[in-house]
């Protein structure tokens, strides 16, 4: 019995390895990140998400973007440098898991500092990690209960 549950294991691993997921195609997978993927395929962000990584991925849901003033939400997807700047600011090129969390600053890929605090729960310049985390081969995404705007 305990050879038959170990050869189980060992092949859903390799099977899972076997299909190797990005974070674009987990959060492709998730379908709760439609406008998010929008986003990413307009600022060219794609290849990041693919990368090699670890990388962290703050990725607000669809219910996040439509928080979004509709002028402010225009505004961005029609100037692809500025969106790329605000997505950017989601990203961290590095892993942080939920349990890894601690208050303080890490560097974003746009460069600014995200403040992470774990007072009533994860939260990222105040705004709260909503849901669990999601694994993907190449990192995790967290997911975000409004869009993170870089400060300046």
């Amino acid at each position: 019995m305990n050879k038959l549950l170990a050869l189980t294991l060992l092949a859903m691993s390799y099977a899972h390895h076997a299909n190797a997921d990005t974070l674009l195609q987990t959060a492709d997978q998730e379908g709760d990140f439609k406008t998010f993927l929008q986003a990413v395929k307009t600022a060219g962000l794609e290849s990041t998400l693919n990368d090699k990584g670890p990388i962290t991925l703050f990725a607000p849901n669809d219910a996040a973007f439509a928080k979004l003033p509709k002028a402010k939400f225009k505004a961005l997807m029609a100037n692809p440098t500025e969106l790329k700047k605000v997505l950017s600011y989601h990203i961290y090129p590095g892993k942080i898991t939920q349990a890894d969390v601690s208050a303080g600053k890490v560097k974003s890929l746009e460069g600014a500092d995200l403040m992470l605090s774990v007072t009533d729960g994860v939260k990222v310049d105040n705004v709260k990690v909503v849901g669990d985390e999601i694994n993907a081969d190449n990192g995790v995404i967290h997911i975000m209960s409004a869009v993170l705007i870089p400060k300046g």
